[in-house]
């Protein structure tokens, strides 16, 4: 005799072959339009997800041993509601979460469904900036613009040590696991990720490090501009006031939920998620795309001021641009 679908479904669910949660969850959604979704309440389900994983149990378990019905714990982790703060910390005490981390997830469960999220770290950026690594690794397309320097994920080991060792902030105790986070985030450009960097031209004129660091520099960003999903734009210094001065910023797009705009200062970071600020953003990019030379011409630019370094040997790596040579043509 056939066993009921039910009872084949139910079993399959609750034995050893059951899918991860998170598999579970993401093939339940795969074919959904965008859905309301905010920064802090993905952290929130992400981190509801792992403090179950990690705990060994599966979801039928956790309501079991609850006396919840499964579908209320599925509820939490997908920030339907119908769970109070306490049920939320009674779960987690269940998975025997971290103490840091419960209270953390405690702490974004009231405001787990609010647009924007301004994080304040202290005296500076958190060595492993989790919100930032979780939505690049979540991001399909990332658009990047720095003022005046080469951006994080561009920058060579070497590159981004003498920005940390600068830093009036950072403990010199944590260079090396920042430099770890960076090649991390790194990996990500790897994963089908569709780039497009834009950088000031005054920021390839900036030796950072020695004049042999300045030039690796300069290398990596013609090797980078060769990948097939990344395009680095320069803003030309001729292209003189632009709609990029007010400051750096990151924007990413997603397969399942709305885009949002990542800045950083020295001890904080902002999430924008309204429709209208992100717009505005939009605008930025879009007049700076008006300003900057395309791939070709950025890219040989810096094979320009790269070659130029090497032949003037100058022991203190300083950048002469000739007065007569002009820039591409926009």
């Amino acid at each position: 005799m056939l066993e009921p679908k039910e009872a084949q479904a139910a079993r399959v669910l609750g034995g050893l072959n059951r899918p991860p949660l998170n598999l579970l969850i993401s093939t339940r959604n795969s074919d959904m339009p965008k859905r309301f979704s905010t920064a802090r309440g993905r952290e929130f389900g992400e981190g509801m997800r792992a403090a179950i994983t990690n705990s060994g149990l599966n979801a039928r378990e956790v309501a079991d041993l609850l006396s919840w019905q499964e579908a209320k714990v599925s509820d939490v982790l997908t920030g339907k509601g119908g769970v109070s703060r306490l049920e939320v910390a009674l779960l987690l005490g269940l998975c025997r979460a971290k103490a840091d981390e419960r209270d953390h997830l405690l702490e974004l469960f009231p405001e787990r469904d609010l647009s924007g999220w301004w994080q304040l770290h202290g005296k500076c950026a958190p060595v492993r900036p989790r919100t930032a690594l979780t939505h690049l690794a979540a991001a399909e397309t990332l658009i990047s613009w720095h003022t005046h320097a080469v951006p994080v994920l561009l920058r060579t080991a070497e590159y981004e040590r003498a920005v940390l060792t600068a830093s009036a902030t950072v403990s010199v105790d944590e260079l090396d696991e920042r430099l770890r986070v960076l090649q991390e985030m790194q990996k990500l450009l790897s994963n089908g990720l569709d780039c497009t960097f834009y950088i000031h031209e005054l920021a390839l004129d900036l030796q950072i490090g020695t004049p042999e660091e300045h030039i690796g520099q300069l290398q990596h960003l013609v090797l980078m501009a060769n990948w097939k999903k990344i395009r680095i734009l320069v803003v030309p210094a001729a292209a003189g006031a632009h709609a990029g001065i007010a400051g750096p910023f990151t924007q990413l797009k997603f397969p399942k939920y709305e885009p949002l705009v990542w800045t950083e200062t020295e001890n904080s970071s902002l999430f924008v998620e309204t429709k209208e600020a992100v717009g505005g953003y939009a605008d930025v990019i879009r007049a700076l795309d008006e300003v900057s030379l395309d791939e070709d011409e950025s890219r040989d630019l810096i094979v320009r001021r790269c070659v130029r370094l090497q032949e003037a040997g100058d022991a203190d790596g300083a950048v002469q641009r000739d007065s007569d040579e002009p820039f591409p043509s926009l």
